[in-house]
């Protein structure tokens, strides 16, 4: 009976611990988005380089922080759910901020892995009929880890 309750502790205890893991991959962000092409960090930086618009969707304290070489800074306001589901209503990014033009082509990034904001201005400049909208998933941090440079 003791080796039975230890068993279950045991258990338990497994399950208590990998429950905050599994909610934090629920709020991964998808590996596609329709309508977009994801690139990597290589991809973007040879892009960037040829002229493709860069834009950080993070906050403004982020990007005067650090940002990807020459990118602008669009803040999108996320105040709706992690989650593919999620109601556009409630947040705030400003497209007047973006070309007039909707076939500029355009690279969108945040921090990548949980930061929503990138995937979700990628949706609303889509929805707003921009046609060439790149996603770098992978963010800043795939961006820094290549070591490319920051400002």
């Amino acid at each position: 009976m003791i080796e039975i309750r230890k068993s279950l502790c045991g258990f338990f205890g497994v399950i208590v611990l990998a429950l905050p893991a599994l909610s934090l991959a629920g709020h991964q962000t998808p590996e596609s988005l329709p309508g977009a092409t994801v690139v990597t960090a290589e991809q973007a930086k040879a892009m960037a380089e040829k002229g493709t618009l860069v834009i950080d969707t993070r906050v403004a304290n982020e990007y005067v922080e650090e940002h990807i070489k020459g990118a602008v800074s669009v803040p999108y306001k996320e105040k709706s759910e992690k989650s593919v589901n999620y109601d556009p209503a409630v947040d705030k990014f400003d497209l007047s901020l973006l070309p007039a033009d909707k076939n500029t082509p355009m690279i969108m990034y945040c921090n990548a892995g949980e930061c929503w904001k990138s995937y979700k201005s990628t949706m609303a400049a889509i929805k707003a009929g921009y046609k060439n909208v790149y996603w770098l998933r992978g963010g800043i941090p795939e961006w820094k880890a290549k070591g490319f440079p920051v400002e």
